[in-house]
C-alpha cells in the first residue's frame, strides 16, 4: 500500500495501488514486481488455527508450530506476499526455556507452588510471525464525550480534526498468533535491527507466511490506525478531560506505506500434572514472556472457605450480641 492510487485493475478499471497482487474487486491478478510463489509452490495450512507456514520437505507429520494442531500441504493459486525485512532471534533457545521457569514463579499465590520445578516442556518453537509496518500521515477527525466544560453535567460533547503522523506502526498479519498476543510482544521490539529477508532460517525455526492478500487487508490495517489515533487523542489530551467515552474517530490518509516484517518469537508447549498449557517468549526480550497456566483450585477453595468462617463467626458475634 504504497504510494498514491495511480494503477488501474486492467479488466474493471478500478483504482490499484502499487503493492497489490490482485484486483480488489474483481480478483485479477495485477503486474507487480512482487512475484508470485513458483509454480507447484506449497505451504503448510494448520487445521486449527488457518496459519500458513513455509513448507519444509525435511517436516514428517508436521504440527502447527501456534497450536500445535495437525498441518496439511496446501498448493495456492492466489500469489502471496513475501517478506522484505525481518528481525533476527537474540535470545537462544535454552534462554527461552529458562525465561518460561522464570515466568512461572511470579504468577502469585493461586497458582501451584511447584509449577516452575514439575512442570514438562513438551515443544519450544522457534518461529516468525508476519507483520506489516505501516506509516502515513493521517487528517483525524473526531467526536467525543470528556468531563471537560462539562457544568453541572457528567459529560460535554467534543468534535475537531488532528494532523496525526503515523510511524512504524505494527499490524499484525498473523493467523497463528492472536492480536492481542502480538500486542504484547510489539513493545519490546528492536526495529533498528531489521534486515533483509532472505536466505535459509536456522533449522527448525518455522516461517508463518504473508497468506492475507494486502487489497483485502486494508480494513484491518484502517482499524489499527483508527484505535491508535483514538488512544492518542486520550493520551496526549486532544480531546480536553480526564474521562472520556464515545469516542469515535475516522481517519483521512496520506501517503500510506507499509513494509512486510517478521518477527521472531518462541511458542512453548508444557504440561503440568498432564494437562497441556501453551507459552510465549518474545524472540529478542526474554523478560517478555506469558501464556496460560493452571490455578491451584485447593488453595481457591482454602480461601472462599476461610471468608465463608469469618463470615459465619461475624453473624454468629452479632447474634450473641443482640440476644
Amino acid at each position: 500500500m504504497s504510494g498514491a492510487l495511480a494503477l488501474h485493475c486492467r479488466r474493471c478499471h478500478v483504482a490499484l495501488e502499487a503493492d497489490d497482487l490482485r484486483c480488489p474487486i474483481c480478483a485479477l491478478a495485477t503486474a507487480t514486481d512482487h512475484a508470485p510463489r513458483p509454480p507447484g509452490a506449497s505451504i503448510l495450512r494448520c487445521d486449527g488455527c488457518g496459519a500458513a507456514l513455509t513448507y519444509d520437505a525435511a517436516a514428517k507429520a508436521p504440527r502447527c508450530g501456534f497450536c500445535g494442531s495437525t498441518m496439511r500441504l496446501e498448493q495456492p493459486t492466489d500469489p502471496l506476499e513475501r517478506a522484505e525485512h525481518l528481525l533476527p532471534f537474540t535470545v537462544p533457545a535454552a534462554h527461552a526455556d529458562q525465561a518460561l521457569r522464570a515466568w512461572m514463579k511470579t504468577l502469585g499465590f493461586f497458582r501451584p507452588k511447584d509449577l516452575a520445578t514439575e512442570s514438562v516442556l513438551a515443544t519450544l518453537t522457534p518461529l516468525y510471525f508476519c507483520t506489516w509496518l505501516v506509516d502515513t500521515e493521517a487528517l483525524v477527525s473526531f467526536t467525543a464525550d470528556s468531563d471537560a466544560g462539562s457544568g453541572r453535567s457528567s459529560w460535554a460533547p467534543h468534535a475537531g480534526q488532528v494532523a496525526m503522523p503515523f510511524r512504524a506502526l505494527m499490524v499484525p498479519a498473523s493467523r497463528g498468533l492472536q492480536h492481542a498476543e502480538c500486542a504484547r510482544l510489539a513493545p519490546h521490539y528492536d526495529l533498528a535491527a531489521l534486515r533483509p529477508a532472505g536466505g535459509s532460517p536456522p533449522a527448525g525455526t518455522l516461517i508463518e507466511e504473508f497468506d492475507v492478500q494486502r487489497s483485502m487487508a486494508r480494513r484491518r490495517v484502517i482499524e489499527a490506525l483508527e484505535s491508535e489515533a483514538a488512544a492518542r487523542l486520550q493520551r496526549e489530551r486532544i480531546v480536553p478531560g480526564h474521562r472520556y467515552r464515545n469516542v469515535n474517530v475516522s481517519a483521512l490518509l496520506r501517503g500510506l506505506r507499509t513494509r512486510r516484517v517478521l518477527f521472531p518469537a518462541y511458542v512453548l508447549a508444557y504440561r503440568y500434572k498432564g494437562k497441556p498449557y501453551r507459552a510465549i517468549v518474545h524472540g529478542t526480550e526474554a523478560s517478555c514472556t506469558f501464556g496460560d497456566a493452571p490455578v491451584s483450585w485447593r488453595k481457591v477453595l482454602g480461601i472462599v472457605a476461610a471468608v465463608l468462617l469469618v463470615l459465619v463467626a461475624i453473624v454468629g458475634l452479632a447474634y450473641v450480641g443482640s440476644r
